[in-house]
């Protein structure tokens, strides 16, 4: 009977013993904190501070109070090597359909950043990288360049990511997925990137009530603007420190002229939109809770109208993936357990059942691949859209500006793999590249 801070510290034993480099993924967020704080409590009381790295992935826009917090760790923390990542990511922005993405700390847009970039050492910039950046790298593939990076300079290293299993669905299923291969000691909570980087997620079995324990109990330092967030009426649950103009930052952003309305100032005329996400994110306009149509319409219809809405651009990448996902419903399929493909054909939705037993499908239970012949339905009572499409779930879609229609399930396409795999074969030659001039 061990509680979650013991078998992390067990963890922490494993990954501090087995590897040469401890480099921790701090995001200023409430888990990342705690990862931290651990990481160095533990590394100081084992004389290990030598092996302890950190760095800080740095948006431009966001609450001071999370400007403030990173100062601090930065500050207090007393490790050889620590990075503040200002970097001019492509960064997902749910707010505009104009612009489905930003680029923060972007030189061309310095009179309209949101605040002056920090003047420290251990600053990462673009005139100042290490290795070869490109401007637009999405930050999720930026964070993987950086660690491998690191990996390449200083020698075998564990990358500590505080990501927890009670988050989400898909951050589960990271943890849980059955077709998961490369793993440091076969451990589910690690993911190995290549031959000098593995991934780590430590806290990856505590809930959101263990996180403040361990504030608590530890008296670790932590991000002020939760107390905010507490004084606001927000359940700890509620409660995310995120890219303000992300999708999972949305329904939060209206607490920005309220809590911080010096940089909700500079924030309205920084990216398109944000004054109207701060208005209604969170709501049907936005495409969350519940969302109504005008009486006149049907939820096809509807869809139809809002399409005309959008952008050119922006309208021909949504009709794109739309296509592509009715073409898969139609002639692929999708595997679906007995309980689901009944709920369909109750509905009147027209299945063509394959009897073919999917390979995608992990969890315990039988998934037979059906194709729907009758078109998507205009609305279906099954509550996960990904388990039924729906003409009420493409209007959702399109309000929450998920062009790519990820909210639907829809997967990432084929020349998108090719083109990301190009893009990350292209850096590794630029690595060997520079080593091969020094």
């Amino acid at each position: 009977m061990k509680n979650v801070y013991d078998l992390t510290i067990e963890r922490m034993q494993l990954i501090f013993n087995d590897f040469d480099n401890v480099l921790v993924a701090f995001s200023a967020g409430k888990d990342s904190g705690v990862m931290l704080n651990i990481a160095y409590k533990y590394a100081k009381e084992n004389n290990l501070l030598h092996k302890l790295s950190f760095y800080y992935e740095d948006y431009e826009a966001g609450y001071r109070f999370t400007d403030e917090y990173a100062d601090r760790i930065f500050a207090d923390m007393k490790v050889n090597k620590k990075f503040w990542l200002c970097l001019p990511i492509s960064a997902a922005c749910s707010v505009s359909m104009y612009e489905p993405r930003w680029i923060p700390w972007d030189n061309e847009k310095k009179d309209i950043w949101v605040r002056p970039m920090p003047n420290y050492n251990y600053v990462v910039n673009e005139f100042n990288c290490p290795y070869p950046f490109v401007k637009g790298t999405k930050g999720f593939d930026a964070r993987i360049q950086f660690s491998e990076w690191f990996g390449s300079q200083y020698g075998k290293t564990a990358v500590l990511i505080g990501i927890r299993a009670q988050e989400s669905l898909t951050r589960r299923a990271i943890f849980t997925s059955q077709h998961r291969k490369f793993m440091h000691k076969d451990l589910s909570y690690s993911k190995t990137i290549n031959d000098n980087v593995c991934n780590f997620y430590p806290l990856y079995d505590w809930i959101t009530e263990d996180i403040w324990v361990a504030n608590a109990k530890f008296g670790f330092d932590y991000n002020k603007i939760y107390d905010l967030y507490y004084q606001a009426g927000l359940t700890i649950d509620m409660m995310r420190v995120a890219s303000p103009f992300h999708q999972s930052g949305q329904n939060d952003l209206k607490l920005y002229k309220t809590i911080d309305p010096n940089n909700w100032g500079k924030m309205v005329g920084r990216v398109n939109g944000c004054n109207f996400g701060g208005l209604y994110g969170g709501t049907t306009a936005m495409g969350w809770k519940r969302i109504t149509k005008p009486p006149h319409f049907t939820w096809k219809q509807y869809a139809e109208f809002l399409l005309t809405t959008l952008p050119d651009a922006t309208k021909k990448k949504f009709l794109f993936h739309l296509n592509r996902l009715q073409k898969t419903w139609e002639e692929k399929g999708y595997g679906r357990n007995p309980r689901v493909i009944k709920q369909m054909q109750d509905e009147g939705i027209v299945l063509e059942n394959t009897k073919e037993i999917s390979k995608l499908c992990t969890k315990p239970d039988v998934y037979e691949i059906v194709k729907i012949k009758s078109g998507f339905p205009d609305d279906t009572n099954i509550p996960d859209f990904r388990h039924c499409p729906s003409w009420k779930a493409v209007c959702i879609t399109i309000m929450k500006n998920d062009w790519v229609l990820q909210y639907m399930g829809c997967s990432r396409t084929v020349d998108k793999n090719i083109l990301r795999q190009k893009g990350m074969e292209r850096f590794a030659k630029l690595k060997d590249l520079k080593k091969q001039i020094k």
